[in-house]
């Protein structure tokens, strides 16, 4: 069994910076994935980013008025810990966001793409 424990997040004013963290333990995966997704009442949830564990290669969310740009996804092998930067935070990035953990390296921007999910960590950005 994977657990996935997200932190960082809290309550910032527009244009402020927050660092999410998730860090992963049980049955970890030397290959595969980690995504960030975030999710709005009444939304469905939502890609951010991805990166692979090995070669740390990284994706964004593409819709127009994303995070390429000011968000900014890491990993810490040895920790198992993947981060999220997320600079320039717009009132609409508020949300509840979660780090995910996608075993196969298939890659995926959808929700279902992904087997193991964290509880969740609240970022509120005020106007």
């Amino acid at each position: 069994q994977v657990q996935l424990v997200e932190s960082g997040g809290g309550l910032v004013q527009a244009g402020g910076s927050l660092r999410l963290s998730c860090a992963a333990s049980g049955r970890t995966f030397s290959v595969g994935h980690m995504g960030w997704f975030r999710q709005t009442p009444g939304k469905e949830r939502e890609f951010v980013s991805a990166i692979w564990w090995s070669g740390g290669n990284t994706y964004y969310s593409d819709y127009t008025g994303s995070v390429e740009g000011r968000f900014t996804i890491s990993r810490d092998n040895a920790k198992n810990t993947v981060y999220l930067q997320m600079n320039s935070l717009k009132p609409e990035d508020t949300a509840v966001y979660y780090c995910a953990l996608e075993p196969r390296a298939a890659g995926g921007r959808a929700p279902d793409d992904y087997d193991y999910w964290g509880q969740g960590t609240q970022v509120t950005v005020s106007s």
